[in-house]
């Protein structure tokens, strides 16, 4: 009891309190400091003008408790902050980030969380005492001397000073340094600020793209009767293909399918399923994305081309442009419509969906599928019936588990390349001429190195986030009719590309007709021609793969299958 009522006296001391709120406050940037990597000046200013700045705050209240609950918002940003260092293991708190908050259901963030426990108790540990101690502070008499808060804040300004001069020669000496990238929380901050502008322009998508035309027309016969379907997968990646040679069977069905052309170098633009599949699905790209803003998706093009169209996903609508383009198509579904049910529907009920839209015999069909494909957590993708590799549960996630997840990630894999074969079977009932066309919206890490990464959507990717699968099928009938698409589809199968071919190469497969459509992107056109690689960083702007700081491992798993860099 005695040591306690010290304990108690020592937090109620306002002096003590201040030097604790201001380490609380500093700890993001002490975790970041070593983090991340900054020139020395860059460093310097780092430390020095955000705690400068902390200590002028926390001056400005003779209870230092006041002013820390006056600072929530920036423990919150801490919190999160020190959670995204622990999932990913550097970057600060990106746009993306923020913007995953509102395009992610409950359900997705709860199967995460459960697996971030050991974070989320730190944080816990971390800022409930502080917030606790500030309660403290504000009921208690004690108060700050002015004589200590006159000698803290000529410190401050020493620091703040200190901070000032390295931040003017870090703007002299370091090319791209600015606060409001590079100075946590400015830049915390500036990227919420970019978040909120960018749902504010995805708000106004209706009203930017009305007037919107392709102009699009078809170079088929009009009596032929097609159908495309054009499959977006999720969390896929290419390395975990068997046929990407793969050492597991995990693609039985795709194997030795007849008319496949899978493509072997092929990455994704974006990390994030809200950037990844709005870029698959329109003219946006890394080098231009905002054009997004003003044009409408793959499906209009289709349709004015005099297609009927149609949407199914098996994701939740979460207002983002994936369901404004869905809104596109004359019929559109999602599976899943309640964010409160506990399960998603599987994959393969997509395929029945299909199969019944195609039953009305309409002569020209376009079909667009967003699948859910190998989105965490694994082993509730498929049937517990369909568990080819076991064991495939686990309880958390872990180098100890690792092989139990890989079991589960690999089950979810047969199960797309199940989903894929069932619908390829379909169009080969089909009279008249058929395609499809697949990839996934991006990658995934996997405990795969020493690392530790896991998830994707990360602030800088891997390349385990970006190396997709990319398969083209089209039919007997359709290969009579146009040899030359699945003939440059074989050319150019080794061919260094990126997931901004997809959009490009899947019109070309349906004989559309826009002068929206790049030929140089597409893979089965022969006026396809290699381009630099870009990938969309967080601010939207296009980065070639050297600048978006890939690490040793990545280039290593480059250079070991024989992949393009930069």
């Amino acid at each position: 009891m005695k040591h306690f009522n010290k304990v108690i006296s020592w937090c109620n001391n306002p002096v003590h309190q201040y030097y604790l709120f201001v380490i609380v406050l500093m700890v993001p940037n002490l975790f970041l400091f070593y983090t991340e990597p900054m020139e020395w000046s860059v460093r310097i200013a780092f430390l020095f003008l955000p705690l400068g700045l902390y200590m002028t705050l926390m001056d400005m209240s003779r209870k230092p408790g006041i002013m820390v609950w006056i600072l929530f918002p920036l423990l919150f940003l801490g919190a999160f902050q020190l959670v995204l260092l622990y999932l990913f293991g550097e970057s600060i708190i990106a746009t993306d980030m923020f913007l995953n908050l509102f395009t992610t259901n409950s359900t997705e963030a709860l199967e995460l969380l459960d697996k971030l426990i050991p974070s989320v108790i730190g944080v816990v540990i971390l800022y409930i005492p502080t917030l606790v101690l500030g309660c403290m502070s504000i009921r208690s008499s004690q108060k700050l001397s002015n004589r200590f808060r006159r000698k803290m804040l000529k410190i401050a300004f020493l620091f703040f000073a200190i901070g000032a001069i390295f931040t003017g020669i870090a703007r002299w000496t370091v090319s791209d340094f600015s606060i409001h990238k590079d100075i946590y929380p400015a830049n915390v901050v500036y990227n919420i600020k970019l978040a909120v502008e960018r749902w504010q322009a995805s708000e106004r998508y209706q009203l930017t793209s009305k007037g919107f035309t392709f102009q699009a027309s078809s170079s088929h016969l009009p009596e032929e009767r097609e159908v495309y379907i054009m499959v977006i997968g999720e969390t896929a990646r290419a390395i975990n293909f068997g046929l990407y040679g793969y050492e597991r069977n995990t693609t039985p069905g795709l194997q030795h399918m007849p008319n496949i052309v899978y493509f072997t170098d092929a990455l994704s633009q974006a990390n994030a399923t809200h950037k990844s599949v709005p870029i698959l699905m329109s003219t946006a790209s890394a080098e231009d994305y905002d054009r997004m803003y003003q044009e409408k998706s793959i499906i209009t093009a289709f349709k004015e081309a005099g297609f009927k169209t149609t949407f199914f996903s098996n994701q939740l609508p979460n207002h983002s442009f994936i369901d404004f383009f869905a809104e596109e198509a004359d019929v559109h579904e999602f599976l899943k419509e309640d964010p409160e049910e506990a399960l998603n529907p599987y994959d393969m009920e997509m395929v029945k969906m299909v199969n019944k839209f195609l039953s009305a015999g309409d002569k020209k069909v376009f079909i667009v599928l967003h699948c859910y494909g190998s989105h965490f957590n694994y082993y509730e993708r498929y049937p517990e019936k369909e568990a080819y590799f076991k064991p495939d549960k686990i309880d958390k996630i872990s180098k100890q588990t690792r092989d139990r997840m890989i079991n589960a990630y690999d089950n979810s894999i047969r199960i797309t390349d199940r989903m894929i074969t069932s619908l390829i079977e379909s169009l080969k009932e089909e009279t008249g001429i058929s395609a499809l066309l697949y990839t996934s919206d991006h990658g995934e890490d996997l405990l795969d190195d020493d690392r530790c990464r896991f998830l994707h959507s990360s602030p800088v990717p891997t390349y385990f986030q970006l190396h997709v699968p990319y398969i083209l099928w089209v039919s007997d009938s359709y290969n009579q009719c146009y040899p030359d698409i699945l003939q440059n589809a074989k050319i150019h199968h080794s061919s260094p590309i990126m997931s901004n071919s997809f959009f490009h190469t899947m019109l070309s497969v349906g004989g559309i007709e826009t002068n929206y459509r790049n030929d140089t992107l597409s893979v089965v056109n022969a006026a396809f021609q290699l381009t630099p690689r870009c990938y969309l960083d967080d601010h939207n702007l296009p980065l070639t793969l050297d600048k978006i700081g890939f690490k040793d491992e990545d280039l290593k798993m480059f250079r070991k299958y024989g992949l393009q860099y930069p």
